[in-house]
C-alpha cells in the first residue's frame, strides 16, 4: 500500500491520506466556508480525514464509536475555565499552555446534514474549542501572550533554518 493510502477498520476501502498543512502556511488563517453540500463526497471526505488524523498519529483511538463528525459547527454555551497544554498537527512538537472554556455545548451537522448537539467538558471541551478555531482561521498560538507567541515564531524560524521543519 502506497503511503497515500490506508485501510479503513470499517469498511476495509482504500482512502487517500491528506499532507498536514504546517505553520505558517497561511491557509490556516483563512476561515472555511460553510459546507452547504452533503453528498457521498463529502462522506468519503471526512473518511479521508480520519485517516490522515490517524496517520500523523493526532489520535490513538481508532473505534469508530468514538469518532465525533461535526460539520459546521459553533459553540452556543460556554461555562467555567481550564488552563491545559495544547498541541497541534500543523505545528509540530510546539506545546503551551491556553486558557478555554471547562464545558462547551456544540450544535453541528452530520454528513447527512441533519443537526445534533454534542457536550463536553475538561479534554473534549478543549478539543472543540481547538478544532472551531481551525476552522475560523485561529491557531491555539493565536491564544497565547504576544511574548510567548513571538518565542513560539522564533522557534520554529530556527527549527526552519536548520530543515528541521
Amino acid at each position: 500500500m502506497s503511503a497515500k493510502e490506508a485501510k479503513t477498520k470499517t469498511t476495509g476501502t482504500p482512502h487517500k491520506i491528506h499532507e498536514v498543512v504546517k505553520y505558517p502556511d497561511t491557509v490556516l488563517t483563512i476561515p472555511a466556508e460553510k459546507v452547504t453540500e452533503f453528498t457521498p463526497e463529502l462522506a468519503e471526505f471526512v473518511e479521508e480525514m480520519f485517516e490522515t488524523m490517524y496517520a500523523a498519529q493526532g489520535s490513538f483511538k481508532e473505534r469508530p464509536e468514538d469518532r465525533l463528525t461535526l460539520i459546521n459547527p459553533e459553540i452556543i454555551d460556554r461555562e467555567g475555565k481550564q488552563v491545559e497544554e495544547e498541541g497541534c498537527l500543523s505545528l509540530p512538537d510546539i506545546r503551551e499552555k491556553v486558557s478555554r472554556a471547562g464545558w462547551v455545548k456544540v450544535r453541528a451537522q452530520n454528513v447527512k446534514g441533519e443537526f445534533f448537539e454534542v457536550e463536553g467538558e475538561e479534554l473534549l471541551a478543549r478539543a472543540l474549542q481547538h478544532e472551531i478555531d481551525h476552522l475560523q482561521g485561529i491557531l491555539f498560538i493565536d491564544h497565547l501572550s504576544r511574548l510567548k507567541r513571538d518565542l513560539v515564531k522564533r522557534r520554529i524560524k530556527k527549527l526552519q533554518k536548520n530543515g528541521e521543519w
